[in-house]
């Protein structure tokens, strides 16, 4: 069995019920998004702020290596994910709310949701075993788009 297919039928074993499923669908890519917007948050030095890159883009490459090595398919997906990720962090940039607190609002809501569907499936959260599920969690949500659209991982 491959790596990724190990890890995800690991991951599957705590997220089972309909509701969970639901609610990690929503959660999982919104934690994502909140964890880019709080590192892309971090001021950076200048010589690194001239290019127009700060540690969010700096971080997501080794972290897109990382699904690249799981799985092709899903190192496009999450490539994907993350380049909305940035341009959605862009927009919220040129507004008058701060990306930081966007970021910590939406990571503190979606949490307690994860709290709450695992409540509702009786079964604590896979990284309570083992850390990667951290990373492993928005790429299993991909996989399931991948498989409803018949695309291999």
């Amino acid at each position: 069995m491959r790596d990724i297919e190990r890890l995800f039928s690991e991951y599957s074993e705590s997220h089972m019920n309909p509701t969970n499923k639901m609610i990690h669908n929503l959660a999982v890519p919104a934690i994502y998004f909140s964890v880019i917007g709080l590192i892309w948050s971090i001021p950076v030095p200048d010589f690194i702020a001239q290019y127009g890159i700060n540690f969010a883009h700096l971080l997501a490459l080794p972290v897109l290596y990382y699904y690249f090595l799981l799985s092709g398919p899903i190192g496009a997906a999450m490539t994907l994910l993350t380049i909305a990720c940035f341009l959605i962090i862009e927009q919220i940039a040129q507004s008058a709310v701060p990306v930081w607190q966007v970021s910590v609002g939406v990571f503190v809501v979606m949490w307690i949701l994860q709290f709450i569907g695992h409540a509702i499936e009786g079964k604590r959260p896979s990284f309570f075993t083992d850390i990667r599920f951290l990373l492993i969690g928005p790429a299993w949500v991909w996989g399931s788009w991948l498989k409803r659209l018949n695309i291999s991982y």
